[in-house]
């Protein structure tokens, strides 16, 4: 039998590529998230929407960034707040606290508190 050793900092290297997901479900939409940054990133510009209506069934597919509020300098990202996607004059955000808030320009058609599953 042949032992194969593996290095660690390729472990490692695998492990940071992996992209996290997450689904919040709301009265009227399924939405899942998937950051498709290395772990460890404070900012992602690169998180993909899937959206899924409870009632139609029909579903949509954004890409978008993570939301923070910015640090006392006025530069840094503090906090993290959530998602924000653009879809023509439409914008989404998917909130931390389980909120889905969708605007087609100023207007809000979407305003809906949901359940996280990480």
């Amino acid at each position: 039998m042949k032992i194969i050793q593996i290095p660690i900092l390729f472990i490692f290297l695998l492990l940071a590529k992996q992209a996290s997901a997450s689904t919040l479900t709301t009265p009227s939409f399924v939405v899942n998230i998937k950051v498709n940054c290395e772990e460890g990133n404070v900012t992602c510009d690169n998180v993909t929407y899937s959206g899924t209506s409870r009632k139609s069934g029909k579903s949509i597919t954004l890409r978008g960034k993570t939301k923070h509020s910015m640090c006392p300098d006025g530069v840094s990202p503090c906090k993290f707040q959530g998602y924000e996607f653009k879809n023509g004059n439409s914008y989404y955000e998917v909130l931390e606290q389980g909120n889905l808030i969708v605007k087609k320009g100023k207007k809000v058609i979407v305003n809906e508190k949901g359940t996280w599953e990480w």
